[in-house]
């Protein structure tokens, strides 16, 4: 800042023909400053630097002359052009002995440099040598550079010599070190770590400056660790109460205010230390009082020290006459005509209204005329200041308020913070479950995609969770108005798809055919979300599997059916997946739909048991009829060597990598050979179904037999204010919208009616919170296939009526069709076949196991055991699958069919065979024999 005025000085002077600034300098800045446009700016101070260019090499340039040339240089920079050609020049004065070149080559340096620019290292020798030097001058031009441009690895270099200026003689220059000091700070702490108790004595320095100075790092090191400094509150109360006492030199006020800077400093310091502390707190009241009635509020500054000594009662422990005194004082501000101070008083009112609530009562139509005032930013704040004051009674008219201010903005940003609190204060406080309903139609509405997923996620929780079936009925009514509805937001359509898929035909109000052409009306209005119509199309699949279940015929709408085969071909595998689940489950008996989709379970735990011991008869079983028992992976070491055969494994990995998914999917069982390990791997390998992701090693090895595609609501964060134990009273209906009168004293009763705390602990707990993030809301496209195979587990599995790779090669024409082939899947009486026509060409190979052991070969898939076909029992595996939940079972049961081979003559042949296949491009449909899968 010297050197600052030290410039202008000489310039002032320079017009004036006192320092003999050039006439062509005086010129330069006369036309910059009668220039018309930028353009024109900009060709003069072109202009100029091509000038400066040209002269500034030059030899022997005369040391004024050069001053001169940085002077320039400054300018131009500061006009936004480059000048990095002369940053060496500026560098080159520092070294100058003269001590006006001196600090005009440092306030060039600061302005132009950087503190990790590659010059900072040829100025580092000349700020230690100036640190050092006896002209305190100069010292304090060094301590300026120091501020600015030493950075993190230069800071070992000067700190010595920083440090030993603390006690230096000028006051100027202990303010200045204490800077450098908190801006070391600042940059690393724990370079000046140890020399924090060099604050604390400075504060105690004779000179106010050197004391305000230090009251800067002390804020700081007091807001990490409050507790460390606690004994100084009577310090800093000693010092703020000399200060209001006018004892400082008149050179200290500003504006009449006596260092008016120093005190917003202290008191920031205070609401720190009084923090919840009564003890410190009541050394302060005394001081805070007193400048609450000493200030002048005439003019900004006394302001801003009153906003300060507000903000510190409200943040150290209550106190009544210093709650009334600052009361008072924010009616003045809100009773100003300036739209600042009413801004100032708003937010100060926010802060006092958490320690005195009726402090906002007696200000209420100061804050209805602030609500109205076209000052947007006046406004905000004072939605701010009512978001903070709503409770059950008055949260009908401030969320309503709120809901109109923002479908008039065109803020996206501040939308979505008007919608998030909408929905905030509707699940804290709404007074009725219709209320609460209506309110959130009109921000999913009019907020649009704006809301977070997550408030979708948690309303229809909370639909299933908390609300009874009259009030269901009420929000499906109100949904199948809304649906017809141009232009909703996608985001709303996902909550009323499902909504009406899980509850559309629940109380028989509705028809399934008049609920499912309401569905198909959203998927064909919005063809281009598939994320609309992966919920229009599994909301379709649950009214007509709930339809099955009551024993009722499906009478499927023609559009409906025009959208299932439209969506057949769609090129979102998601999509195509949802309908063939669809046709798949339709044509399914009562029973099964019912055990697939159960009506009304969307909410229900899913119980995992990882360690599968529901399957531990059936292993046991295995075993005693001479299956192998399972050998862990790090014993497998040595049994077989396959050295020989891994770089024709990694070629086949890079080339049919997708085949590898897709067998993995439908071909449980077996495994392909391409991997450089006996087992398939599918680390990093894309998924083929569902959402894009990449399996882990984990899910490779344990869960590679089945992938499942979540079609719902996926699992939410469990964390929400909502209850909605209360939601299952009967409530008597409300209006939707509260008529709000158009005088002010009845909105403002409206407003700011009742001010028992305890109205807003008892709404916040009047409703019934919902489950926690482990409830997983019902999946149900994604376990259909899932149970299907569990169903039929002793025969082999069909063909996956998901995939659509390649075409597969087969040994002969096959016309089965695989629809019949899944209600066929569920007739007992074909339990006990072991054929399995869905399966082409499958192929005998040679167990090379057999070469090794003496035991009859046995399947052997993934870890488990299977007995021989000869041995094996269908209804004792049925039996032992009976008692498995759907989500364990499906990653499993896909894994349990069992493959036999006859014993090969001899290895070479077998691998031969193998090769054989492999060469001919075979598919997912063709099975890979198990020996391959050693693991």
């Amino acid at each position: 800042m010297e050197q600052l005025k030290t410039i202008g000085r000489e310039l002032a002077m320079g017009s004036q023909g006192g320092f003999g600034q050039s006439k062509e300098f005086l010129d330069l800045v006369k036309s910059i400053g009668e220039a018309r446009s930028k353009a024109e700016e900009d060709r003069i101070v072109l202009s100029e630097i091509e000038t400066l260019k040209r002269r500034i090499v030059e030899p022997d340039i005369p040391r004024r002359k050069m001053k001169e040339y940085i002077i320039r240089l400054v300018y131009v920079e500061m006009l936004g052009h480059d000048a990095s050609f002369g940053y060496i020049h500026a560098v080159k004065m520092t070294h100058n002995d003269n001590l006006l070149l001196k600090r005009t080559g440092y306030l060039a340096v600061t302005l132009f440099l950087n503190e990790d620019h590659d010059l900072i290292i040829l100025i580092v020798n000349t700020i230690q040598k100036d640190l050092k030097s006896d002209n305190y001058l100069i010292v304090c031009a060094a301590l300026n550079v120091v501020c600015k441009l030493i950075n993190e690895e230069t800071i070992p270099a000067v700190l010595p010599q920083v440090v030993e200026l603390l006690g230096h003689s000028k006051e100027a220059v202990r303010k200045k070190a204490i800077m450098a000091l908190h801006r070391f700070y600042q940059k690393s702490p724990s370079s000046v770590s140890h020399l924090v108790s060099n604050f604390r004595k400075r504060l105690c320095d004779n000179d106010p400056g050197v004391m305000g100075a230090t009251l800067c790092p002390l804020f700081d090191l007091i807001t990490i660790d409050v507790n460390s400094y606690k004994d100084l509150v009577v310090s800093f109360v000693s010092i703020l109460k000399q200060i209001a006492e006018r004892r400082l030199p008149k050179s200290y006020d500003y504006h009449q205010m006596p260092a008016p800077f120093i005190q917003i400093k202290l008191l920031k310091i205070l609401a720190l230390l009084g923090s919840g502390d009564k003890q410190a707190s009541e050394h302060m009241y005394t001081v805070v009082g007193d400048i609450f009635r000493k200030c002048d509020s005439s003019s900004n500054i006394g302001n801003a020290v009153l906003y300060e000594c507000i903000s510190c009662v409200s943040a150290i422990y209550p106190n009544a006459k210093l709650l009334e005194a600052a009361a008072d004082v924010i009616a003045r501000f809100l009773k100003s005509d300036s739209h600042n101070l009413k801004y100032m008083g708003i937010d100060a009112l926010g802060r006092l209204i958490k320690l005195s609530p009726e402090v906002a009562e007696q200000h209420q139509l100061a804050v209805i005329d602030c609500l109205e005032d076209p000052d947007d930013t006046l406004k905000r704040k004072t939605f701010e200041l009512l978001y903070k004051m709503t409770k059950s009674s008055n949260v009908e008219v401030i969320v309503d308020r709120m809901i109109d201010y923002m479908i008039n903005i065109n803020d996206n940003h501040y939308k979505t913070e008007i919608a998030s609190r909408c929905v905030e204060l509707a699940e804290q406080f709404a007074p009725s479950n219709h209320w609460f309903i209506q309110t959130m139609n009109r921000v999913f509405e009019h907020a649009g995609d704006l809301v977070k997923s997550k408030v979708a996620h948690n309303l229809m929780r909370l639909i299933a969770e908390g609300f009874g079936r009259r009030m269901i009925l009420q929000i499906v009514e109100s949904y199948l108005r809304i649906i017809g509805e141009p232009k909703l937001p996608s985001l709303f359509l996902q909550v009323i798809c499902w909504v009406l898929g899980e509850y559309g035909t629940a109380d028989g109000k509705f028809s399934a055919s008049y609920v499912t052409g309401k569905l198909c009306d959203v998927a064909d209005a919005y063809s281009n979300d598939e994320i609309v119509k992966s919920y229009a199309v599994t909301a379709l699949m649950k009214l007509f599997v709930f339809e099955i279940a009551a024993g009722r015929k499906v009478d499927i709408l023609p559009e409906c059916q025009s959208l299932i085969e439209e969506l057949s071909a769609s090129h979102s595998t998601d999509l195509q997946q949802r309908v063939y689940e669809l046709q798949a489950i339709i044509g399914l008996d009562a029973h099964a739909v019912e055990c697939i989709l159960p009506s009304d379970a969307s909410c229900e735990d899913i119980e995992i048991d990882k360690n599968l011991s529901f399957l531990n008869d059936y292993v046991q079983q295995s075993l005693e009829k001479g299956a192998q028992p399972y050998i862990p992976e790090s014993e497998r070491s040595g049994m077989l060597d396959i050295s020989n055969f891994r770089s024709q494994d990694q070629h086949e990995a890079s080339t049919h990598g997708l085949r590898e998914v897709q067998q993995a999917a439908t071909v449980p069982s077996s495994s392909d050979t391409g991997s450089s390990e006996v087992k398939l791997r599918l680390d990093g390998v894309q998924k083929k179904w569902g959402r894009p992701t990449y399996s882990s090693s984990a899910a490779s090895t344990s869960n590679s037999s089945s992938q499942n595609t979540v079609y719902e609501v996926t699992p939410v964060d469990g964390s929400s204010n909502v209850n909605s134990k209360a939601r299952e009273a009967s409530y008597d209906l409300k209006k939707t919208q509260v008529e709000i009168s158009p005088e002010k004293q009845k909105l403002a009763a409206s407003l700011f009616g009742g001010t028992s705390k305890s109205e807003r602990r008892a709404s916040s707990t009047g409703h019934k919170v919902p489950k926690g993030s482990s409830h997983v809301l019902k999946s149900t496209a994604g376990s259909t296939t899932d149970v299907l195979v569990e169903k039929t587990t002793p025969v082999q599995p069909p063909p996956d009526l998901l995939d659509l790779g390649e075409p597969t090669i087969k040994d002969g024409p096959s016309s089965v069709d695989p629809f019949k082939q899944l209600e066929e899947l569920l007739d007992p009486t074909q339990l006990g076949s072991s054929a399995n026509p869905g399966i082409v060409g499958s192929t005998s190979a040679p167990d090379i196991m057999q070469l090794y052991s003496d035991k009859p070969a046995s399947g052997q898939s993934g870890g488990f055991m299977y007995p021989s076909s000869s041995n094996r029992s269908d209804d004792n595996l049925v039996s032992g699958l009976a008692n498995a939940t759907t989500d364990s079972a499906h990653n499993i049961t896909a894994a349990a069919h069992p493959s036999q081979f006859s014993k090969g003559p001899n290895l070479k042949d077998s691998l031969e065979k193998d090769a054989l296949v492999r060469q001919m491009g075979v598919t997912h449909q063709v099975k890979i024999p198990t020996y391959l899968k050693i693991c």
